[in-house]
């Protein structure tokens, strides 16, 4: 079978995109599993072989120079900037320009962050809205995968005072949905699918809140009506325990941190975050930027090189 061609977006280049990127390279196991292609700047790639000290020549990768840092030298490592949060959207842009011509059959992205996208004028929070505006994809939904948990997000990046106002009965449905398409990209066969409360408790019949009784409970409901093997709500502070141990295959978390404080406890460095409902496979590393530890050589790439092996998978 042949290898696939997939797209690498370099991230933030004042983050540690290149240098997980490089480490990732200089494991022969990613090139077994696809043909890689890095979008990015090929002097910010020598800049950090250069800063870390790290024995790896930059001709060993494909990179798609966009030439976007003009000096790597003068580049604010470790902190966020215009041309940081500039060049970041245009090696994704290109990445999905890729896609459209038939040339790359995933992408794979490297971290960015809020701030340098704002201060480059730029009206997105992150890549899945972003990838979602360049693809005219209004329906989509962040997703996580890691062996011991694989979750589903209901809401994303939303204050946690908005998140009540939000879990309506008809999100909570569509986030069902996208559950089990998420578990259909994983190849995952009849999955068994679970709601958290959003409450304390799951809201114990409604005394510490409503929304498991009038939005939850009925979208499971009517989810399960349609054939879909899903069940709760369940109290959030067991539930993620529960699918730990192989009792769910997929959780449907409401908000972010709920879902996302236990998953980055069981899977840190090897959690991959991937995106459903757009037009492609996208997947991620589960954390940022780092710009506490760029440029140091400290960065670990074991999550890049599992969202890469999950992209490579997810195309067969």
């Amino acid at each position: 079978m042949s290898k696939r061609k997939i797209a690498i977006t370099m991230g933030d280049p004042a983050g540690i995109g290149a240098e997980i990127i490089v480490k990732a390279f200089a494991q022969e196991d990613i090139y077994k599993i696809c043909n890689p292609v890095v979008i990015g700047d090929r002097a910010v790639i020598k800049e950090v072989i250069k800063t870390i000290n790290i024995d790896f020549d930059p001709d060993n990768i494909e990179i798609l120079n966009l030439n976007e840092v003009k000096n790597p030298s003068k580049l604010h490592k470790g902190k966020p900037s215009e041309e940081s949060g500039r060049a970041s959207f245009s090696y994704i842009r290109k990445a999905v320009e890729l896609y459209r011509l038939g040339i790359v059959e995933a992408i794979v992205t490297a971290p960015i962050t809020k701030i340098a996208l704002k201060m480059a004028g730029l009206p997105w929070i992150g890549h899945t809205d972003m990838l979602a505006s360049l693809t005219n994809v209004e329906d989509y939904a962040m997703a996580f995968y890691s062996e011991p948990l694989k979750l589903i997000l209901a809401t994303i990046h939303v204050p946690l005072k908005d998140v009540p106002y939000l879990i309506k009965k008809e999100k909570v449905i569509k986030s069902i949905f996208f559950g089990q398409k998420a578990c259909e990209m994983l190849q995952i066969e009849n999955p068994r699918i679970a709601i958290s409360g959003l409450n304390p408790h799951a809201g114990e019949d409604g005394i510490m809140g409503r929304e498991e009784i009038d939005e939850i409970m009925p979208a499971v409901k009517e989810a399960r009506s349609l054939g879909i093997n899903v069940s709760g709500p369940y109290p959030a502070d067991s539930i993620f325990w529960r699918a730990s141990k192989g009792e769910f295959d997929m959780i449907v978390a409401m908000y972010h941190d709920q879902g996302l404080a236990p998953f980055k406890l069981l899977a840190f460095d090897k959690g991959v975050n991937f995106t459903v409902g757009l037009p492609f496979i996208r997947t991620s590393p589960d954390h940022g930027t780092a710009y506490d530890i760029a440029w140091q050589g400290k960065a670990n790439p074991a999550s890049l090189i599992e969202a890469i092996k999950l992209a490579a998978r997810m195309v067969l």
